[in-house]
């Protein structure tokens, strides 16, 4: 069954990093009721750094519940919001997630837009210095999604699924094309065929690596020596 567990949000606080403090609104704690959500988020929710969070691509962040527990040997027992998350649900994960699906989400429309890229913040939250990293490496990252008929959402709705685009493409396999198997150009190839699904600077990042792939191969039918 999917559903919310937590609905979570948060005002931008400093957190702890390497000798002094940023600005985050990964800090985040449940709140009881209907929350108004609208075209950038959850009503009471912040993000310090309006450049890499938030706006109407990443207004909502979904995090699966079923990964906390794989998480405990690493950080030990946690509870929601852990991941800087404003939706911990159950019954939706990275790989079942398709990118453009919809899904109504209590009187809300979310559209799935992106496989979450976490930053330092994720480690200065849990003063763990390679987090980022050991999270893009799992694959447990969480979906961003667009609000597309802003609403409310609170604890315990269900999430039912609207529509699904056929290309089949999800979240998981984003997730990896894009940070994790950086040499699979058959599949950068795929996601590129559906440029509408991705965002801009990431169709950008995957033709670079195409460029640069066939300049490599170039230099080597003529000899040229590849740095």
């Amino acid at each position: 069954m999917m559903q919310v567990r937590t609905v979570s949000t948060g005002p931008v606080v400093p957190l702890p990093w390497r000798g002094g403090t940023v600005l985050s609104g990964f800090r985040k704690t449940p709140v009881e009721g209907r929350v108004e959500v609208g075209k950038l988020g959850l009503a009471g929710d912040e993000q310090g750094d309006r450049k890499h969070h938030g706006g109407p691509h990443k207004a909502v962040l979904l995090y699966p519940a079923e990964h906390y527990p794989q998480w405990t040997d690493r950080l030990g027992d946690l509870t929601p919001p852990s991941f800087g998350e404003n939706l911990t649900t159950t019954g939706i994960m990275e790989t079942d997630a398709v990118m453009g699906a919809l899904y109504v989400v209590g009187t809300v429309i979310l559209q799935v837009t992106q496989p979450r890229r976490p930053c330092y913040k994720l480690a200065a939250y849990h003063g763990i210095p390679d987090l980022a990293v050991q999270t893009q490496r799992t694959g447990r990252t969480g979906i961003y999604c667009r609000v597309l008929r802003p609403g409310y959402v609170e604890t315990g709705d269900g999430i039912e699924l609207l529509h699904e685009p056929e290309h089949g493409i999800t979240v998981a396999e984003v997730h990896r094309v894009i940070n994790v198997d950086r040499h699979d150009l058959v599949a950068a190839n795929r996601l590129l065929d559906h440029p509408e699904i991705l965002p801009e600077s990431w169709i950008r990042l995957l033709r670079t690596r195409l460029d640069g792939r066939l300049d490599d191969q170039t230099s080597r039918l003529h000899g040229q020596p590849i740095e």
